[in-house]
């Protein structure tokens, strides 16, 4: 079995968060609303927990790939409504979001997705074994943790 020792975690680009709160917009054509967290499992993908009660958040399209891609989706996401510290650790999981349930997207060096090895967590198994060996394949070298039910974008991880 392949395993992979070094992960590369990257929450949502603070720079693009900048851009999307300056605007006003996400640029997907949705206003941006600030409303109060009440704290019932909103996980932030700026900082890679879920929002704490009382917290100013927005939910906000977002699309991973920053380039043209016939891979790029958009879906919702939320963030802090002012920038945060972000997630200041990118060598490891995010405590908060590191199990499943959840549906591992494997994509190739070139962006396209690797259907092969896309793989979905049913229970809530840790994922960074099966993250390590997805990413220990050569024909993977990103894999984007999203939710299990809608499969809105959480996180990319790489090696």
């Amino acid at each position: 079995m392949n395993t992979t020792e070094t992960l590369r975690v990257a929450a949502v680009d603070p720079s693009r968060l900048d851009a999307v709160r300056a605007a006003g917009t996400d640029g997907h054509g949705n206003r941006l609303e600030v409303f109060a967290a009440e704290g019932e499992g909103k996980p932030l993908r700026c900082c890679l927990r879920y929002a704490e009660a009382g917290e100013p958040i927005i939910l906000m399209s977002y699309a991973p790939f920053d380039h043209a891609s016939v891979w790029t989706e958009v879906g919702p996401i939320y963030v802090h409504a002012e920038r945060c510290g972000g997630y200041p650790v990118d060598d490891r999981l995010p405590v908060q979001l590191s199990t499943g349930p959840g549906v591992l997207r494997t994509y190739r060096a070139d962006d396209t997705m690797n259907y092969e090895h896309n793989t979905v967590i049913l229970d809530q198994a840790d994922l960074e074994p099966v993250i390590g060996r997805l990413l220990a394949e050569p024909d993977v070298a990103t894999v984007h943790v999203r939710t299990l039910k809608p499969q809105c974008f959480l996180y990319a991880v790489t090696a």
